[in-house]
Parts: structure tokens; sequence; C-alpha cells
């Protein structure tokens, strides 16, 4: 079997992936990765994955399996490549997803580059998706390895690992993409784990307390600026881009009874435009740099996904002459924002095909494309 180090959050997940590896006779070893450097004071239990408690959980996992662990500090890296970038995406009026870009940077990519200059044969998460060889379940390590959506619907998480090239997926283990949640706690209960009823975690881990404007005022000046309609009459003030993404609604304050949502967030002139739902209304949208987990870029149907746990709708793959593709999507997408990932599945909408950041998309008429 293989040696598997085995990325364990502290929570129910990845503890049973540990379970799992270590009773199909894999040499397991644990490793809890040191994000976020919050304040103890700070640090919410159950939101998040960076406090105290999830690293001693993780370590009372690792002991109940009797499996070796460690803890590694990653936070400055984490700060560098995924906090600061975040921050700086909000001002630029770009719409950031933190854990595609820590999935990429740090928490999957990095980390099994590491545990193979180390000389572990495979990482494994926690991760709800399913990895496939001509077919079958992937239990071992090894090449022509395909990402499948998780068993649980519901818990699917292939959205977030579309970075994943080939080379990547050929040493990557995903043991609970396989099972149902239900089945997950099941187990952790059956292995003795106290975590079993451990509440998953929705939060962005750096922000425990949900609060994606408090935290950003803490980072960003205010610049104070118009809200303007689509027609450029003036209907409120803002005190910083950062506070809106193309397809909000609450919290916009206008002068106005008519039902609004952001279409358009222009950092250089500080000028937030609202509109009518009609206006955020995108048939194509450009990704920059994608990475394709097949090695190939889609051809045919595809299904494309927006958002994390949003429905897939039925395009096209187009190449042009650089890196970017056009995503043509036969049913238009609302409240797609620059900054957010397009995920490829394939006609089926089972396959994970791979994608990339939105860099270009249609914008309400009278808008220019940027």
């Amino acid at each position: 079997m293989a040696q598997v180090l085995v990325a364990m959050s502290g929570g129910v997940d990845s503890a049973v992936a540990a379970a799992l590896l270590v009773e199909q006779g894999h040499d397991v070893t644990g490793v809890h990765l040191k994000l976020a450097d919050i304040a103890l004071e700070e640090q919410v239990p159950g939101h998040g994955c960076c406090t105290l408690d999830d690293a001693q959980d993780a370590r009372r996992a690792a002991q109940v399996l009797g499996i070796p662990f460690y803890v590694w500090d990653l936070s400055e890296l984490f700060r560098r490549e995924v906090q600061d970038p975040f921050a700086r995406a909000y001002a630029g009026g770009v719409t950031p997803n933190p854990c595609v870009t820590c999935n990429e940077r740090v928490k999957y990519a990095g980390l099994l580059q590491k545990s193979a200059s180390m000389g572990f044969d495979a990482l494994a998460t926690g991760h709800h998706a399913r990895l496939r060889r001509n077919g079958a379940v992937v239990r071992t390590p090894g090449p022509a390895t395909r990402l499948h959506r998780a068993a649980d619907r519901r818990k699917d998480q292939s959205y977030v690992l579309y970075v994943a090239t080939p080379e990547q997926l050929d040493r990557t283990l995903l043991p609970v993409g396989e099972i149902e949640k239900d089945e997950v706690r099941r187990l952790a209960h059956l292995h003795g784990l106290r975590v079993a009823d451990k509440p998953d975690s929705y939060d962005v881990c750096f922000i425990p307390d949900g609060d994606t404007t408090r935290y950003l005022g803490q980072h960003l000046p205010a610049r104070p600026g118009p809200v303007v309609d689509l027609d450029g009459r003036r209907v409120g003030e803002h005190e910083g881009v950062w506070r809106y993404t193309v397809g909000q609604r609450r919290g916009l304050n206008l002068g106005t009874h008519e039902r609004r949502f952001v279409v358009d967030v222009d950092a250089a002139s500080a000028t937030v435009r609202v509109g009518p739902r009609e206006a955020l209304a995108c048939s194509w949208a450009e990704v920059g740099a994608p990475t394709w987990t097949t090695g190939d870029v889609p051809s045919g149907d595809v299904r494309v996904q927006i958002r994390a746990h949003g429905a897939t709708v039925p395009g096209r793959v187009e190449t042009g002459g650089d890196d970017a593709v056009r995503l043509h999507l036969d049913e238009p997408v609302h409240g797609l924002a620059i900054g957010q990932a397009a995920v490829v599945y394939d006609a089926a909408d089972e396959v994970c095909l791979g994608g990339g950041r939105v860099t270009r998309a249609e914008r309400p008429a009278g808008l220019p494309v940027v």
C-alpha cells in the first residue's frame, strides 16, 4: 500500500478519511495546517477551520487512530497567498473565491507538492468528491485519475478542486467522496471519534464571525463614491466599492423604492452601478489561465457552474489565440462577477473537467466589456 499524508482540518470528514485509509492498509500520517493567524479571543468554535479547538480535535482523532500527527504553521504563506489577495481583489472591484485560491496555492496543491518532496506517495483530504480510474473507485495513487462529483451531491466539493492538474489528481485520494454525509458521521461514531457530531463550517476560515464587510473595513480604507442607476442617475452613496459585489441586493440603502441589484463595480471611478435583475443576465464569460483536470480543453456540450453550490447551465467552451477561453452559456446566468470561478463539467454533469476565474463577461447594455 501507499504512504499517505492526510490533511486533517479538525472536522469529521478529514478524520473519517484518515480512518478509512488506515482500514485499507495504507501507511497514514496526519497533518493539521495552521492557516489563518486569528487571535484566541476572536476565534469562534464551529466557525472557520483555524481555531485552537480544530487543532486539538485533529490531534485527538490521530491519537484514536494510532497514526503520527504534526501541525505545520503555514500562516505566513496563507496570509501572502490568500488573505492579502482577498482584500486587494475587493478593493479592485473583483469578487474572489478564497477557498479556491487556498486549494490552488496552499491547502491542496501546495501541500501536495510538499508531501511529494517528503516521500509520500499521495495526499488525502476530506473533500466530498470522487476519483475514478477507468470507471473504478480510486483507492491507490496512479495515472489516469478523473475527478467526479461526490456521492452526496448536497455536499459536493468538486467545484473547489477544479484547479487540480492530471498529475496532481494522480497523487490524490478522496476517501469520503464515495459515501453520504450521514454515513461519514456513523463511521466517526463507530471509530470513537469525538468529532462525529461536530457541525460543518461554512464560513471563510479567516473571518470566523462571517462579517466580510467588517473584515475588509479593517484592511481597506474608506473611499466614498456614488451609486448610480444604469441611466447615470445618482441614487445613493457608498463608503467603498469593496462593500459590494455584482448581484448584491441587500444593504444598498438607495434613494429609490425600485428593486435594484448591483450590476457593476468600477473601482477606478469608485462607482457602483445598480439596475433591475434582468440587467444581470449573462450569456458568456471568459476565464483566464484555465486548468483542465484531464489535460485537454473540453469540446462539445458541457455544463458550467458559477457558484460553489449553484446549479449548472448547458454551454460550450471556445478557445482563442491566448490562454483565455470563452464559455458560451445556453441559459443566462444572473449575477456573474469578475473573479468568480467558472467550473466546467461534462454533459452528464458528473465529471469535473476544470475551469478558471472569470476575467471578462457580458455586461448590461451601455457598459463597456472590460
